[in-house]
């Protein structure tokens, strides 16, 4: 397949582009371009707060795997429209190209965050609600499924809600990043009651399977991608320290309702295979690869 992928030199899409530069011909869509070549690898360099040029791009395309999101998600209301840029005007230019050049496919890289938060594990036929409270970021993720949702009389939609994903390559701002940095340096870790909000991070390598998979299906589909296990912030914090090999400090705020966020991934382990990775295994690979 042609594949073009953008976001190319972020988390996921550094490690997906090394996965499938062996078997596709990758076009690698970032603002820079990277250090790593292979005769497959094919780099564009383009901003996406910038006008798409489709002269950068090849007349056609088999499938469009849209990674990119804006890195000012805290930058409310200061880069709110370079947020809106990256995060839903380029959705729609990469979706013009894609009509026009022909392809079957096209994964848009979504949020779970976009669900809120609550007691349940969300499934993906959650009503949603584009409420003030969503923010901003996740305001423009959701405007984003919607606009995207247009297209699938015209190719197979395959909208992807991740969960937390981290590992190595991961910017130091986000979240397990962060934690394993305050548990390193004996910082307390702030627990909304006494064990925090619960999640389901997915290691990057699952994110990886769930994409290469998501280019064989035959429709449209929204899937949630989440990790293996469910955990406590407390129970994340732990983990972390065992790696490392610290014990982590917390900081339990009682009066505090924990704002907890876990993906229901049967629809994920049925249609794309069961993430492998658990949480100690995954965030050994982080420390090993961050800290040596």
């Amino acid at each position: 397949m042609k594949i073009l992928i953008t976001g190319a030199q972020g988390l996921i899409g550094s490690h997906l582009v090394l996965a499938l530069q062996t078997e596709h011909e990758i076009y690698a869509l970032s603002r820079s371009v990277g250090a790593w070549t292979h005769p497959q690898l094919h780099w564009v360099q383009q901003d996406l707060t910038k006008p798409l040029d489709p002269a950068r791009l090849p007349s056609h395309i088999d499938a469009v795997i849209h990674l990119a999101q804006s890195e000012h998600f805290r930058d409310f209301p200061a880069r709110a429209e370079e947020i809106f840029q990256v995060n839903t005007v380029s959705t729609v230019h990469l979706l013009d190209y894609a009509r026009l050049a022909g392809a079957q496919h096209f994964v848009l890289a979504s949020s779970g965050g976009i669900y809120g938060h609550g007691e349940q594990e969300f499934a993906e036929d959650a009503n949603l609600a584009a409420k003030a409270d969503l923010g901003f970021y996740l305001g423009t993720k959701l405007c984003s499924e919607v606009l995207a949702e247009n297209y699938t009389a015209l190719m197979n939609m395959i909208m992807l809600r991740f969960f937390f994903v981290y590992g190595p390559r991961q910017r130091r701002t986000m979240l397990i990043p962060r934690l394993v940095q305050a548990v390193m340096d004996g910082n307390p870790i702030v627990l909304q009651g006494p064990d925090g909000f619960r999640l389901n991070p997915t290691h990057v390598s699952d994110a990886v399977v769930a994409i290469r998979h998501a280019l064989g299906l035959d429709s449209s589909q929204k899937i949630n991608i989440g990790g293996p296990e469910v955990l406590s912030l407390r129970q994340v914090g732990e983990i972390i320290g065992q790696v490392v090999n610290k014990e982590p400090v917390f900081d339990m705020q009682l009066e505090a309702q924990p704002r907890h966020l876990v993906g229901d991934i049967s629809k994920m382990t049925r249609l794309l295979g069961a993430p492998q990775m658990k949480f100690e295994a995954g965030i050994s690979t982080y420390v090993e690869a961050t800290y040596g």
